[in-house]
């Protein structure tokens, strides 16, 4: 009986650190575009899309049309812009949970 409490105990430290070492997606900026009008990449029409580390991924969770005129002077198709973003990379998507576009820079 105590060797089966024992490998209880076992596995329940073992679950309990698990489940600690998980992370969660902290807050990053990112520069932000239309991926085909700036980026180059490759699709249909004009798609919301980030560059994290040099690397481009389309955006799942939010899209280019909730973020004001894409086809403006300062719009995703005409500028790269900055935005705070929580999210995943998952293959070659950038799932979003929080996207919030920053103020164009004055330079």
């Amino acid at each position: 009986m105590k060797k089966t409490y024992l490998v209880l105990l076992f596995f329940t430290c073992i679950f309990t650190y698990a489940q600690e070492k998980k992370t969660t997606p902290k807050k990053q900026i990112v520069e932000a575009s239309c991926g085909q009008c700036q980026f180059g990449m490759k699709g249909n029409g004009c798609d919301l899309a980030v560059r994290i580390d040099g690397k481009a991924y389309f955006v799942e969770g939010t899209d280019i049309d909730k973020h004001g005129d894409a086809h403006a002077e300062d719009g995703f198709c005409q500028a790269i812009r900055k935005a705070e973003v929580v999210g995943t990379i998952k293959d070659t998507v950038f799932v979003v949970t929080q996207f919030k576009l920053l103020p164009k820079s004055t330079k």
